[in-house]
């Protein structure tokens, strides 16, 4: 133990071991704000590579030393043009080392930022910039400033800072400056140092706005460090580690990341959803934050790859799998991190452990044979990935568990900062969000009476902690809502503790299904259970108020076809009408088709643990456009938004059901 009671809350119940891997890493514990860190960082990483973009044109490179410099530089900049301690400065722009620059010289001149991404609707931003009283912006580029200009004069905007080197427009109510001119400026600026408090507020993080205005969360400095100071306990980058960087920069899950990762001296790269498989191999990341659609599609790709193996080949890879699966299975059994047998006698803890050493060496061979190779297409690499922004399917993370890479599912809000919840690599338990981390609090209640239920009951998660947002911005009504007097906030999600505490989530309270019979069903675990047919790429289940349960499926185009081509048919996209059974050709619509998807849905639907009648899936429909972020159906972290689909689809539904 310490001196200090903070280092002691996050090494309480650690191995000697593990606690002195914690102890190696630098402490922030004392300082007030986040832009303490980067001079200190500067000083102990020096010349390591802080942030690198390969897909920048010319790549773009920037050290710890000249990371800290940019910074300041940015921020002397933004108090010479005027800029005052808390004045809010909008910040719309998308992943890149500027962006991080941009953020953390904000914050440095002692101003907030409201951030969203230059992709967002034109509509949203302007509500953005007007509602956060926003005096400057700082913006991705000159197409980004033109898609707001016409606006801006009715806006109380004094300067407006572009985040390349294009050359500004003339002719402004307001000074616009790209990049290169603000640094110079800085240059020739004394840099005026603010001080800072931990309570006060850092950023504003505007939600996505599915329903509704968006909110503005306000975060402070003790919120985000509070996820710094505490992430040391689930991983210990060592200098120079890579990171790959894809989320959305600007989103608090990949944010907080990246501030600790690079608190601690990692190397950070980013990519982008088109080069991302590419930089895997190359780059070989120790470390990666990402959603669980990302792990979907790297699972989809290498099932692909196992099924255009030879027959033989793809029968001694299922055979392996499958006793890997069970080996694994077993194993959870035997260490008591099953949640499917979380009461397990130790009798039964016993004869799993056995079955588990019968099963090593076929998983021992599947390791020499294929998952080795697997790993390959992730760099081989990584130490652990975080997964968050949804729930992760267990046959997802089951197979991730068996080819050796550890992925430390996560949970938490915007407006918690976001972190309260993540796996521990010591105690990786899948199908759970894992244990609070330090200092942190979770409690179930009824979502009708507020009383608290017992461990393994289902009901409200409701949270606490350091890392709760101060509220949303100029907006007391909505915030009271979320938040009651005694800091617990209301996180409308679903869910159970098991008795060491780790948190199980079942669903959204605002996407349960009601049906007709008063059941409540949520759609995630059964989306997530339909997922595991290799024909289904994407499923969203509909039927509120309806007699059953319903479903929008977006079949897996080239696992159909090559189900068609087994069967001696031809799939054809094109055609709407239903051929005679005498063709070779059928489409969507055919029987066959779907009696096929009717067979997966079903058979998935029933192995599902905890099954229900009432979750069966009655009426689906098969559409050929996948839920994307270009058309409105995702959003950039790649969750459903599931009122706008169904708004898309609803003369469809209406029709499933009629």
């Amino acid at each position: 133990m310490t001196n200090n009671p903070q280092e002691n809350l996050l090494l309480a119940g650690l191995s000697k071991a593990d606690s002195q891997e914690i102890l190696r890493l630098v402490d922030y514990t004392n300082i007030q704000s986040l832009p303490e860190i980067w001079p200190i960082a500067a000083k102990r990483f020096s010349d390591t590579v802080a942030l690198y973009n390969p897909h920048a044109k010319p790549p773009v490179e920037i050290t710890y030393q000249q990371l800290a410099q940019n910074i300041q530089l940015f921020a002397s900049g933004l108090q010479a043009l005027g800029v005052k301690a808390g004045d809010r400065i909008s910040l719309i722009a998308d992943n890149s080392p500027y962006w991080f620059i941009a953020d953390q010289g904000i914050m440095t001149a002692g101003a907030v930022d409201a951030v969203r991404s230059s992709q967002a609707e034109k509509e949203e931003l302007l509500y953005i910039v007007g509602h956060s009283g926003s005096t400057a912006l700082v913006l991705e580029d000159l197409k980004t400033f033109n898609k707001l200009q016409d606006r801006l004069a009715d806006l109380a905007i004094h300067l407006v800072v572009l985040l390349t080197n294009e050359a500004p427009p003339t002719a402004q109510d307001f000074k616009v400056l790209n990049l290169k001119q603000l640094m110079e400026v800085g240059q020739n600026h004394n840099f005026v140092p603010v001080p800072q408090k931990r309570e006060n507020l850092a950023t504003l993080i505007y939600t996505s706005g599915t329903t509704g205005k968006p909110k503005g969360v306000m975060l402070s400095y003790s919120n985000l460090l509070h996820q710094v100071t505490t992430f040391r306990v689930i991983i210990q980058p060592h200098v120079g580690d890579t990171v790959l960087s894809i989320l959305p920069t600007w989103h608090s899950y990949e944010r907080a990341v990246e501030y600790y990762l690079l608190s601690q001296g990692s190397s950070q790269v980013y990519t982008n959803l088109r080069s991302v498989k590419a930089d895997l191999k190359q780059y070989k990341p120790n470390y990666m934050v990402a959603v669980p659609r990302l792990w979907e599609s790297i699972y989809e790709g290498v099932q692909k790859q196992f099924r255009e193996q030879p027959a033989n080949k793809q029968r001694l890879i299922k055979f392996l799998l499958g006793m890997s699966e069970k080996y694994i299975k077993a194993k959870r059994i035997a260490e008591n991190t099953s949640l499917d047998h979380l009461h397990a006698s130790s009798i039964n803890r016993f004869v799993a452990k056995l079955i588990s050493l019968t099963l090593l060496p076929f998983h021992a061979l599947g390791e020499k044979l294929v998952y080795s190779k697997v790993r390959e297409a992730t760099g081989g690499k990584i130490k652990q990935v975080i997964s968050g922004g949804g729930a992760l399917p267990r046959h997802i993370d089951t197979f991730f568990e068996i080819i050796g890479v550890q992925i430390l599912q996560g949970y938490g809000l915007t407006e918690t900062s976001p972190v309260t919840n993540v796996r521990r690599p010591w105690r990786n338990f899948i199908g759970t969000s894992g244990q609070p981390i330090p200092g942190t609090e979770v409690k179930i209640v009824d979502p009708e009476t507020r009383q608290p239920l017992p461990v393994g009951e289902r009901g409200l998660v409701l949270l606490k902690g350091p890392q709760v947002m101060q509220g949303y911005y100029q907006n007391p009504e909505a915030t009271a809502k979320v938040l009651d007097p005694q800091g617990w906030f209301d996180s409308g999600d679903l869910g159970w503790v098991t008795p060491d505490n780790e948190l199980v989530l079942t669903g959204r309270a605002k996407d349960t299904i009601v049906l007709t019979n008063g059941e409540n069903i949520e759609p995630q675990p059964i989306e997530d259970a339909c997922l595991r047919s290799p024909y289904i790429d994407q499923i969203m289940l509909v039927g509120q108020d309806q007699r059953s349960l319903g479903a929008l499926i977006v079949p897996n185009i080239e696992a159909l076809e090559k189900w068609a081509q087994s069967q001696n048919l031809v799939l054809s996209l094109e055609d709407d009408k239903l051929t005679s059974s005498s063709s070779e050709k059928i489409n969507l619509e055919s029987k066959m088709i779907q009696g096929l998807f009717r067979q997966e849905l079903t058979r998935e639907v029933q192995n599902r643990p905890g099954y229900r009648p009432d979750d069966r899936i009655g009426p689906f429909k098969l559409i050929l456009e996948p839920f994307s972020i270009d058309n409105g159906l995702m959003t950039q972290t790649l969750k459903i938004r599931r009122h706008v689909v169904a708004e898309r689809y609803r003369d469809m539904i209406n029709a499933m059901f009629a």
